[in-house]
């Protein structure tokens, strides 16, 4: 269940300088049976904090199917959106700032990759032109390219 309360900051007595599993620790006591956690305290430049944690368990993770995250990832899978969505997280809310800002092609092409973010739900649009990435939405992103950047 995704909650925006404050996390957990270890168990039994540890902290994560002396501890570099102290939240893995946490996830065996609460869910010895396995679960899959993610979580993040994020400050967005500009200003903005945001706090979130989300975990399922293991089975249930593995018995879903996959394919209803297909779009969402689908959106996430082109080098311009992921540009798109790194220039908003640092302050760029205009669509006219975007195009001046991403040169990598048409004002057309970057409205196409907004309306995929916007549908997709990795960015909302509160009015005509603008766009901020939704705070529920920013550590489970981060928490993608984290994983996606994790060396094998």
């Amino acid at each position: 269940m995704a909650r925006s309360a404050p996390p957990s900051h270890g168990t039994g007595g540890s902290q994560p300088e002396n501890d570099p599993f102290w939240a893995l620790h946490g996830v065996e006591d609460r869910a010895p049976e396995g679960a899959v956690l993610y979580t993040g305290n994020v400050r967005i430049p500009g200003g903005d904090s945001v706090r979130w944690q989300y975990a399922k368990e293991a089975d249930d993770l593995l018995a879903e199917d996959w394919t209803d995250q297909a779009s969402a990832l689908a959106a996430l899978g082109h080098p311009v959106r992921l540009q798109i969505l790194h220039a908003v997280l640092h302050g760029t809310a205009s669509a006219a700032e975007l195009v001046d800002e991403i040169a990598t092609g048409t004002s057309g092409q970057i409205y196409h990759h907004l309306k995929e973010l916007t549908s997709s739900g990795w960015l909302l649009s509160p009015k005509r032109g603008s766009y901020s990435v939704p705070g529920a939405r920013v550590v489970p992103l981060l928490t993608i390219l984290l994983a996606a950047g994790t060396p094998q």
